[in-house]
């Protein structure tokens, strides 16, 4: 297994995961966190699998799917995206599955991501973009050690003429 914790590990995505990544880019209550405004069609989908053979340095972004241990089930998905090595940075996100959400898994994802960023990658440090409103989400990354480093103020629109703050939270690697 590529990273292994006490409840999940982390694997490269499959072509089998092709109807789970489906289920998750096309459901519409999150693409407020994930700044979709449109369904992805299968086939781009699969595009996007098929290019996940490069690593991180030709991509900028790695996905990773979560599962629990003994059962296999995919609980979820992390990514680095907008990877720079020269600067030694990355951002995250996370996505856990709805049927297993409040079970301890992100934070554990979190952990994961993070020693493999800092340890393999040589990372400095790591940040995220979390609503002001997204309160488990700035929750999960306040106990993992990220701490609020900017407000954006009315960064992203949420309904017609309304818009929501939205944190900058960073992970500094201790020296």
């Amino acid at each position: 297994m590529f990273l292994s914790g006490k409840h999940i590990y982390l694997r490269a995505m499959e072509p089998e995961d092709l109807n789970l990544l489906y289920k998750w880019e096309n459901d519409t209550s999150i693409w407020r966190v994930s700044n979709t405004q449109a369904p992805f069609s299968k086939f781009v989908l699969e595009q996007f699998l098929a290019n996940q053979h490069n690593d991180i340095y030709t991509n900028k972004q790695l996905r990773l799917i979560a599962c629990k241990h003994g059962s296999d089930d995919a609980v979820g998905a992390i990514d680095l995206f907008d990877f720079e090595p020269f600067h030694q940075r990355a951002g995250v996100g996370i996505l856990v599955d709805e049927t297993f959400r409040n079970n301890g898994f992100a934070t554990e994802v979190l952990r994961l991501i993070t020693e493999y960023a800092f340890n393999t990658l040589l990372l400095k440090q790591l940040y995220c973009n979390v609503g002001t409103s997204n309160e488990p989400s700035i929750r999960l990354f306040e106990k993992n050690g990220f701490k609020k480093c900017g407000l954006k103020e009315n960064w992203n629109r949420i309904a017609d003429g309304e818009f929501e703050d939205e944190w900058m939270m960073q992970l500094v690697k201790a020296s």
